[in-house]
């Protein structure tokens, strides 16, 4: 079948069966009476910035049309999305004017983040450019380094990223620009954030459940969001969703999300409706905000929404080769795609750059007309790509000394429970610059001591509302995702505590994120920022509430593949190294932290001065579970993660009391990049400090918390690999008990006591004399106590006592419930 076949420009949505009195729902204004001179310098502005985007996708020289366009002007890759530009500057201009006349602080935020051309022309206008980038001046020279090297490998992508002054938000996977929006928003009073949301994006799950971001803004102590739904109509090849409903069912629509509406559709006075628009939008912002800054709070506002009509690729070219080009999806990228070859194309080209009348928006010297400067924000630090909360605000933590909150060695304590402690005390001597956004599993988590001093800040709750709570808890990793990055990118510190399980929901978001912060890294002048710190917890290990959906520890394998510079994978094993991570990590810049743990009661093997030794040295040998303090050994065995840890202990327990004649060093690793080849990390350990830890020639078996692929893949190109034996996560499970997930991943005790008896056997004889009996033994009991569980359906009373190797003694231990 052909593709669809549109038969006009911008076809509007057919009516709906929505009776006509829910339009009374919109917002109806006056236009804006624009004095002459400010409508002249908006036109003015958008006519050079429209010109300058296209020039950038086409032009490799005679950038202001002094001669005829030839073949050899063309660029020979023609690269970019010209359809979203349009709108894009349209906007760009009006918050220029709204800066100008209010002195307001203004972040935009732009979702299609393809149109990276509309953005670049503006910036360059307003001069912001060459505040960062010399070479592109507001100057002929300046203008003809912006639009001949743009989406070449010396200029700037064909999408926003990092690079780009005024951005937060690279907009290359779809879906998070309005959840960035309102993270950037929160404990920034005085900042409003006009977020443009295309349509396209606007089909995505990320910013359906970002509509309801609003709900967590507390217009007190927060800042506020226009956002801006662009419906231009189409995709890259089909008409939208939003392009398909009428004005009632959008009115419907965001009335219900809790907003109202305005619509912004009078295309033959664009400006008077936008400006009036913007104006209103504005008003209800400080409408609202002074309200609740004066002790008489609006319960649930209605914050404002302006949804914007205009076509796609508006002031493009109408058609080509008969073909309907502007108003449909063959706007999106390059309409003209031959026009390198093509005499009719580059006729139209031509006719189509110099329908802007570039001589009446640039000097003789490439500047700008004075009716364009008009609009433009005088000072500055007003400006769009200049707001100094998007590149160079960061806001150092007081962090209190997280040993004061330490547990005492030999006891036992919840990992999430003593960080709940030390997060409460870090929210008190922080009260504006550090939040956890989490997906409503907080309590669960074990982490609610938070709640001692602050509380969630859910505001359409009136329990909740109006109280300043630093916990943000939505049930949607997506949006927790963006908040984080909002918050962080404008200066200050996020967490974000998650099931394991589900946290790889956001992996190419973070990934997405991690690009963008590389190239944040690379620039000049884009200062550090707080790392973004993720906590898995609710492990695989304890899921009996749950089950199988819920063991996935696949995101650490996700961070994994990150560069060196921005990869931290942390599996503190007891609750004191866990404290030191998490202080640590609150403490870095620029990285993105992962830290694994339990919830449940473990055993605590380190003193806080212990901790924070083995924690700076990422790996240690655990001498108090080692033969001889770890001397000349048999075999090595070592725990990564904090059950898979416990699990080492009680085999080394169970040699030492079978085997004696088998030594045992005991190593735990809770930095994971420690063991990644000399060079190929910050943290990786050296060839020798790798051979003094682990011995140059002994087995070595590892029992840990992911996948052994990624083991294997830290591992390589380190020598004598053939020594090494690897069990780990193996996609068994179920609603079961702990120690049975331990015995079908084949990381329990007794899978760690064969690998050991296996591995000790080829260079002790004595070990290799009984070895055969050793594992039939070791079969034995394995095989007693999966089938006790099978049976009572629990784990032996005393299966999580703690070895006490000095004493011989075992400690009675709570093992807890996953809750």
């Amino acid at each position: 079948m052909p593709g669809e076949v549109i038969d006009r420009p911008n076809p509007q949505p057919l009516p709906s069966h929505i009776e006509d009195h829910v339009l009374s729902l919109a917002v109806k204004l006056e236009k804006a009476k624009l004095d002459p001179s400010i409508a002249k310098g908006l036109q003015e502005f958008r006519r050079a910035a429209n010109y300058i985007a296209a020039a950038m996708i086409f032009l490799h020289d005679n950038v202001l049309l002094e001669r005829d366009l030839t073949f050899d002007d063309i660029k020979p890759r023609l690269l970019g999305h010209w359809g979203t530009c349009p709108g894009l500057t349209l906007v760009y201009s009006h918050l220029n004017l709204l800066t100008t006349v209010h002195d307001q602080d203004i972040i935009y935020v732009v979702g299609p983040g393809h149109g990276a051309p509309a953005i670049l022309a503006s910036l360059w206008l307003e001069g912001s450019l060459e505040t960062f980038y010399p070479q592109y001046s507001r100057t002929k020279q300046g203008l003809h380094n912006l639009i001949t090297k743009f989406s070449t490998p010396t200029g700037f992508p064909s999408h926003i990223n990092a690079e780009t002054p005024g951005a937060i938000h690279e907009g290359g996977e779809l879906g998070y620009a309005l959840s960035v929006a309102y993270g950037a928003v929160m404990d920034r009073p005085d900042l409003v954030v006009a977020c443009i949301v295309g349509d396209g994006e606007s089909e995505t799950g990320p910013t359906a459940t970002a509509w309801h971001a609003a709900k967590y803004i507390d217009p007190k102590e927060s800042g506020a969001v226009i956002p801006i739904v662009h419906v231009n109509g189409f995709k890259i090849s089909e008409r939208t969703i939003y392009g398909c409903m009428d004005d009632k069912e959008m009115a419907a629509l965001f009335t219900g999300y809790g907003y109202q509406p305005r619509f912004v559709e009078d295309l033959e006075d664009i400006d008077g409706d936008l400006g009036a628009s913007m104006e209103w939008a504005l008003s209800e912002i400080h409408r609202i905000q002074k309200a609740a800054r004066s002790g008489k709070p609006i319960m649930k506002p209605q914050w404002p929404v302006l949804i914007l009509r205009t076509p796609k690729g508006w002031s493009g070219p109408k058609k080509v080769h008969g073909e309907i080009v502007e108003g449909s999806f063959h706007a999106h990228q390059v309409p003209l795609m031959a026009a390198k070859k093509d005499e009719e194309e580059l006729k139209q080209l031509r006719e189509w750059l110099l329908s802007y009348k570039p001589n009446e928006l640039f000097t003789k010297d490439g500047s700008v007309v004075q009716g364009i400067l008009k609009i433009i924000p005088k000072d500055d630090s007003k400006k769009l790509g200049q707001q100094i909360d998007t590149y160079g605000s960061h806001e150092e933590l007081k962090l209190p000394d997280w040993k004061s909150f330490g547990a005492k060695k030999g006891g036992q304590a919840s990992c999430m429970k003593v960080c709940g402690e030390l997060l409460d005390q870090i929210f008190v001597n922080n009260p504006h610059s550090i939040r956890v956004f989490s997906p409503d599993e907080l309590v669960s988590n074990k982490l609610d001591a938070v709640f001692k001093h602050t509380g969630r800040n859910f505001q359409w709750d009136e329990f909740s509302n109006g109280q300043g709570g630093r916990v943000i808890e939505i049930l949607s990793e997506h949006t927790c995702q963006g908040f984080m990055q909002g918050y962080t990118l404008t200066g200050r510190t996020a967490l974000f505590p998650s099931y394991e399980s589900f946290l790889g929901i956001i992996h190419t978001t973070m990934v997405q994120y991690s690009k963008f912060n590389k190239m944040a890294r690379e620039t000049t002048w884009r200062k550090d920022i707080s790392s973004i710190n993720y906590i898995e917890t609710s492990t695989w290990t304890r899921q009996e509430h749950n089950g199988f959906s819920h063991q996935n520890p696949s995101f650490i394998g996700a961070v994994l593949n990150l560069k060196p510079n921005a990869a931290r994978v942390y599996l503190p094993p007891d609750a004191n190294t866990f404290l030191s991570t998490l202080a640590h990590c609150l403490r870095s810049k620029n990285y993105v932290n992962l830290m694994v743990g339990s919830k449940q009661p473990q055993p605590v093997f380190l003193s806080p001065e212990e901790a924070e030794s083995h924690c700076r040295a990422g790996a240690s040998v655990w001498k108090f579970a080692s033969t001889d303090g770890g001397l000349n050994p048999d075999i090595v065995l070592v725990g990564i993660g904090a059950e898979l840890t416990f699990e080492v202990i009680e085999a080394a327990a169970i040699l030492r009391k079978k085997a004696p004649h088998l030594r045992v060093r005991v190593i735990n690793v809770t930095d994971l990049m420690v063991l990644g080849l000399e060079g190929s990390h910050p943290h990786a350990l050296s060839h020798n400090d790798f051979k003094a830890l682990f011995t140059p020639d002994k087995p070595i078996h590892f029992n840990y918390h992911g996948y052994t692929n990624e083991l294997k893949g830290l591992l390589f190109g380190r020598p004598n690999l053939d020594r090494i034996t690897i069990e780990a996560y193996d996609e068994e499970g179920s609603t079961t008990t702990p120690l049975d997930m331990m015995l079908r991943n084949r990381v329990s005790r007794w899978h760690v006591v064969d690998a050991a008896l296996k591995g000790a056997a080829v260079g002790n004889e004595k070990v290799r004399l009984d070895m055969h009996e050793l594992r039939s033994n070791n079969s034995h009991e394995l095989k007693k106590v999966s089938e006790y569980i099978m049976k009572m359906g629990k784990d032996p009373d005393d299966a999580y006592d703690t070895p006490n190797f000095a004493s011989g003694e075992r400690t009675r231990r709570d093992v807890g419930y996953a809750d």
